[in-house]
Parts: C-alpha cells; sequence; structure tokens
C-alpha cells in the first residue's frame, strides 16, 4: 500500500514538473506579439506608421530587432516628440531591449520606474529633453548598464547612492541639470568609468576621495556646481586622467596634486579659491585662462623659470631644438598638420596684392599677421577660444577678408629666445614637405614678442570623435561616407610613411585627430607628437610613451620603441571605431581570440544606421574590417604597412561567397592571414577560404 501510494505521489509529482517544464517552453514571456503590442500602445509612433498593417513592428523606424524577431534597439527619430508618452510604454514586455535611446524628443514628466526591469540594457540616452523628479534609486537594476546620459534635463534630487552597484559603467553624464546634495562615495565602486560627468548641477560638499579608486577614468568634469574643499590627493592615482575640469566651485587649497596627472592634457581651475604656487608643469602646458579668477594663486616670475630649465636640460643643443619644436606642435583633437605658404623674407607683399592669396602677405616677422589676427580675435578673447590642449588654445578667427581659420596660439613663450627662431623654422622645413589632401593644411605662422601662433586651414564639422558621439551627426556620416574617410586616413598615413623624404610616425592617430570638413571629408591632424625617421639609421626610435589612451600599440608598453606600425595599429583601432559608430574599447582583445569566431560582423557595425544594401558598400565595409583585424594584431610584425592597406582598396574587392549577415570576425581574420602569407601570389590563397 505504501508502495503504491509513493509511486502515485511520484507520478503526480512528475506530471507537475513536466507541466510546469511544458509552460515555461510552450509559452515564453513575453512573445513577440506582445512586443508588437507595446509599442502599438505606447504612442511613441504617430499613426502614420501604426496603422499601415503591411510594415511590421520591426520596420518601424528606429526599431532594431535581433535574429529571432525580439526587440533589441529603440532609437526614436527626434521629429517624434513624444511628450508625455514616455511612460505609456510597458517597459517589462521588452526583455531583450539593449539599447534605448530617446534623446531630444520633449520628454517630460519623470523618468518611469518600469525603465528599471530592461534587465539587458547596456546603453540609456534620455538627453536633452524636459524630464523632471529625481532618478529612481531602482536604476542599481541595469546591473548591465555601460551607458548613462541623462544631461541636459530638469532631474532633481540627490544622485542615488545605489548607483555604485552598476560595476560595468563606462560613461556618466548628469551635465545641466538640479541635482543636489553630496557627490555619493559610492561613486568609486563604478571602477569601468572612463567619463564622469556632473556639470552644471547645484551639488555640494566636497570631492569624494573615492574617485581615486577610478583607475580607467579619462575624463572628469565638476564644474559650475557649488562644491567646496580641497582636491583629493587620491586624485593623483588616475594615470589615464585627459581632461579635468573644476571650474566655478568653491574649492581651496593647493593644486599641487594635478601636476602628478602626467597624462592630462585639459585643465580648467579657473573661479575658485586656490591659492599658493601653479606648479611649473602646469602653468608651461596650459594657458593663464586654466587658472583665472583664484585671487591667491600665483605663478613663479620667469626669471626663476629659466635657471630651472638651464640646470636639469644639460643636453646637446640639436636635441633641445628637436624636443623644443615637437612639443610646440602638440596640442590634441585640434588642427595640425604641415603645409606651408611659403613665410619667408621673401615673400613680397605685392605678389600678395597680384594672387589675391591673404596667407602670403605674411612677412618673416609675422607682424601683419600678429595685428590682423589682434584685430579678429579682440586680443584673444575668450568667445573666440573653441578648445585648449596641453600646448595651445584654439580660436576660431574670421580675416577681414572674411576667410575663416584655426589658430592655435602656444602657452609658453619661446618666441623670446632667439635661438628658437631658427631651430623651429629647421625643423618646419621638413615639414613643409607633407602635402597630401587628406593631410589638414598649415597655413602660416607668427612669431612676435608677446606669443606665438600657427595658422589652420578650418574644420567645419569637428572631430569624428565628436562626430559618431552625435546621434545626428552620426547618421549623417553614413556608411559611403565612413568607408570614404577610412580610405583617405589610409592614404594619408601611406604617404607619411613610405612618400615623404624622410618616413614620418605621427604617433597619436586617434578619432580625435580625424577632423571633418563641411562634406564629411577626413583629415589627419595635430602631429604634435610626430616623429621623423632617419634613413640612414634604424627606422625605430625609442621615446617616452605619448598618444591617447585606448589607441596605443600594446608593445610600446614594454618596448618604447616607435615605428610605423605604432600607427597601424592605431589606424586599425579608428577603422573599427568609424565601422562600430564607438570605440572597440575591451572588444579589441576580443575580436584577437579564438572567442571572435562566435561575433558577427553585423552585430558590431554601427547600429544607428540601416543595413547597407549595396554590394559595392557591403564589400567595402567587409574590406575594411578585414584590414583593421590585421592591424590590430598584437605582433607588430604581423600587420601590414600603411601602403599595403591604401593598396588593398581600389585593388582588391573580397567577394562575398555568403550573405553580409552571415559572415564572422573570424573568417575575416583568416582571410587577412592568408592574405598577408601570401600576397606575392596575388592573395589566392586568402580567396580560397572565403
Amino acid at each position: 500500500m505504501i508502495s503504491v501510494i509513493c509511486n502515485m505521489s511520484l507520478a503526480v509529482l512528475i506530471t507537475i514538473v513536466f507541466s510546469f517544464y511544458n509552460s515555461i517552453v510552450a509559452a515564453p514571456a513575453p512573445s513577440i506579439e506582445s512586443e508588437a503590442s507595446a509599442l502599438l500602445h505606447s504612442g511613441w509612433w504617430p499613426p502614420s506608421v501604426t496603422s499601415n498593417t503591411t510594415s511590421p513592428h520591426r520596420a518601424w523606424p528606429g526599431v532594431r530587432c535581433d535574429a529571432s524577431g525580439s526587440i533589441e534597439r529603440i532609437v526614436l527619430p527626434y521629429e517624434y516628440r513624444i511628450g508625455g508618452n514616455f511612460s505609456k510604454m510597458n517597459f517589462s514586455l521588452l526583455p531583450n531591449l539593449t539599447f534605448l535611446d530617446l534623446s531630444s524628443n520633449g520628454l517630460t514628466g519623470k523618468i518611469p520606474l518600469q525603465i528599471c526591469t530592461l534587465s539587458r540594457l547596456t546603453k540609456l540616452k534620455l538627453f536633452s529633453n524636459s524630464l523632471t523628479g529625481e532618478l529612481p534609486p531602482c536604476v542599481q537594476k541595469l546591473t548591465t548598464l555601460q551607458y548613462l546620459d541623462i544631461s541636459f534635463n530638469h532631474i532633481s534630487g540627490s544622485i542615488p547612492p545605489e548607483l555604485g552597484r552598476l560595476q560595468i559603467l563606462q560613461y556618466l553624464n548628469f551635465t545641466s541639470n538640479e541635482l543636489d546634495g553630496r557627490i555619493p562615495s559610492s561613486i568609486g565602486k563604478l571602477t569601468s568609468l572612463s567619463n564622469l560627468c556632473l556639470q552644471g548641477n547645484k551639488l555640494s560638499g566636497t570631492i569624494p576621495s573615492e574617485i581615486g579608486d577610478l583607475r580607467r577614468l579619462e575624463h572628469l568634469d565638476l564644474s559650475l556646481n557649488n562644491l567646496v574643499g580641497k582636491i583629493p590627493v587620491e586624485l593623483e592615482k588616475l594615470s589615464y586622467l585627459y581632461s579635468l575640469d573644476l571650474h566655478n566651485n568653491s574649492l581651496s587649497g593647493s593644486i599641487a596634486t594635478c601636476k602628478s596627472l602626467f597624462s592630462l592634457n585639459n585643465l580648467n581651475l579657473s573661479y575658485n579659491r586656490f591659492k599658493g604656487p601653479i606648479p611649473d608643469n602646469l602653468s608651461a602646458a596650459f594657458p593663464d585662462t586654466a587658472f583665472l579668477g583664484n585671487k591667491k594663486l600665483y605663478q613663479y616670475r620667469r626669471r626663476s623659470s629659466t635657471i630651472h630649465y638651464m640646470m636639469i636640460i644639460p643636453l646637446p643643443a640639436t636635441f633641445i631644438s628637436c624636443i623644443v619644436i615637437l612639443s610646440c606642435f602638440r596640442f590634441r583633437r585640434f588642427l595640425s598638420c604641415f603645409r606651408f605658404q611659403r613665410a619667408t623674407k621673401s615673400v613680397q607683399p605685392e605678389t600678395t596684392k597680384k594672387d589675391g592669396n591673404f596667407l602670403s602677405i605674411w612677412n618673416y616677422d609675422g607682424r601683419i599677421a600678429y595685428e590682423d589676427i589682434i584685430n579678429a580675435t579682440e586680443d584673444f578673447d575668450l568667445k573666440y577660444c573653441i578648445g585648449t590642449g596641453g600646448y595651445g588654445s584654439v580660436y576660431r578667427v574670421r580675416l577681414p577678408n572674411g576667410k575663416v581659420v584655426a589658430l592655435k596660439k602656444l602657452h609658453r613663450l619661446e618666441a623670446q629666445d632667439p635661438s628658437f627662431d631658427k631651430s623651429f623654422r629647421n625643423e618646419v622645413k621638413h615639414l613643409t614637405e607633407v602635402r597630401h589632401r587628406s593631410i589638414i593644411k598649415l597655413h602660416g605662422f607668427c612669431l612676435h614678442r608677446r606669443c606665438m601662433f600657427l595658422i589652420y586651414e578650418y574644420m567645419e564639422n569637428g572631430s569624428l570623435f565628436c562626430v559618431l558621439r552625435d546621434d545626428v551627426e552620426a547618421v549623417e556620416m553614413d556608411w559611403s561616407k565612413r568607408v570614404d574617410l577610412v580610405c583617405d586616413v589610409a592614404h594619408a598615413l601611406s604617404y607619411m610613411h613610405h612618400d615623404c623624404t624622410r618616413p614620418i610616425v605621427h604617433r597619436d592617430i586617434s578619432s580625435n585627430n580625424i577632423l571633418l570638413n563641411s562634406k564629411m571629408q577626413a583629415f589627419v591632424s595635430d602631429f604634435g607628437t610626430a616623429r621623423l625617421l632617419n634613413h640612414e639609421s634604424s627606422s625605430n626610435f625609442t621615446a617616452n610613451i605619448v598618444g591617447t589612451y585606448g589607441y596605443i600599440a600594446p608593445e610600446l608598453a614594454y618596448t618604447l620603441v616607435v615605428n610605423e606600425k605604432c600607427d597601424v595599429y592605431s589606424f586599425g583601432v579608428v577603422a573599427m571605431e568609424t565601422m562600430m559608430g564607438e570605440h572597440p574599447g575591451d572588444i579589441v582583445s576580443t575580436l584577437l581570440k579564438s572567442s571572435g569566431e562566435d561575433i558577427m560582423l553585423h552585430k558590431i557595425l554601427d547600429q544607428r544606421l540601416p543595413f547597407p544594401r549595396q554590394n559595392s558598400l557591403t564589400r567595402s565595409i567587409v574590406l575594411i574590417v578585414s584590414l583593421a583585424l590585421a592591424c590590430l594584431s598584437a605582433n607588430p610584425k604581423s600587420r601590414p604597412t600603411m601602403r599595403q592597406v591604401s593598396e588593398a582598396f581600389p585593388a582588391r574587392k573580397l567577394p562575398l561567397a555568403k550573405p553580409f549577415h552571415d559572415i564572422s570576425l573570424a573568417q575575416l581574420r583568416y582571410i587577412n592571414r592568408s592574405w598577408l602569407e601570401g600576397e606575392s601570389t596575388e592573395a589566392s590563397s586568402g580567396r580560397s577560404h572565403e
């Protein structure tokens, strides 16, 4: 009897288990239909879209689905202006959503709590709306979040301490809201963070020392708040910090901490209550505007610093000249590169009047140029300043003839040194040989007793970095423009490495240093770190690590040997960034491992753009990613030369033996390895494996 009861109980238990299992398998929650229903009833899309029964929801503007048809991405067009309909979306029915971008859509009201149910969300962009209320603490549930931007809203209250649980968050931007209270110490737990922007709020208290635990931090902006106290000494640990902006607070004490931030390229400490001396390395690298409004902050006189300079650099004069010249050209993000109109005593004003070239009127001593610039910039008024780098401030200047140029005013006063004039011109003589349509033009220069500046071609659309991070501009840069951009950069680097009288290594190829004109055409800029290679000696040289974090070739961490292959690696990162729409980040190491076999090409492409439909475009994209992977080889000897890369674009077409959506990165790596090893046989080996 007991046996029968046990058997019956077991049978019932098995029945219950299988019924439960079958209910899970048979009824996935939610279904594709329920996702479509959520979109339909959200009110986000206009009737012209929702009433079209022939168009499935996966084809609606801004919607992207995965292979199974489940919604994984929503980037709503700006013109929809969904306003108060934000909370009408049933987010619990979108379990596979990874990317939500509702920026500039006129959102009103509070951030709905239901958004915290998006357990797979990696990017949330709500900037430039009219959202109010507090940031919900339940945001801590979004543990997969890597990118959070709610800037330019009216979010109030304090920053929830629970935010510190988002341990893989890389980008956090709360700029221009109404947040108050203290910055929570838990923010130091965001150890993956590279960008922290809290500018323009009502935050008070001190800067938490825990920020020093954010070892990957590159950009820190706490400006325009009510912060008090000293700069925490723990910030010295931020070895990758590129930009620090603390202006318009009530911070006090010494700024000595900043002198240990050796990667720092942008600094603004103005309008605080700092006191004491400005460290020599800071006063040399940054303009006076970085320290304005601190009444008790002072700078050592030049006589003292000159003695210091003479004592610590007992080097050969030629070496000093080289270092000084190269440092003078260095500035990040904005404008450089070298192509002179002849700026010598032989250039006469009469020639200027004849040919109408506004640049050729600038004589050897720069007097005419200086007067023109002073008038055009109102004596370098800050309203004309469009950026500041480690060695200069950049101004947008409209000259009397209407021509707009970019002017870089160097911070230091080397022009006062008579020996500088000769050494500067000798080095520039070599750099004037750089003449390429995709390298930004240096039009002229001025040496004056008060300052020195360089005149560059003006680029209307700024840097590739900024364009890719603006969703409107990124969409404007379609696949065709991106393919052309990568080709142009490749041709420019090939020219520098192989066609100049002396090969030039740029050393800082990054999306910040690829500038775009009004037609979105690319120009390589910022030769501040460039080095000329000597044909008579080895094609390598040793130097301190320079460049932008995330673009530097890995071998420089232990060899310090610089050659053209360092630029090749950086080009690979930029090429991938252009195709992906964002910096590849940690995915670079993943791409080069066996796990890359599981990564499909179409999955990593910029999802803001529709997939290309022209065969020529798909072939070009496949080729670019394929070449980029070769350039990213950890072994410098395995990387192609820039000449090989440049010549591959017009000469080599990769036939697509399988559908675009079926191509994996592992296949592209294999193709390139075969091509590089068998280039002499016209890549027949590479083709045979496609």
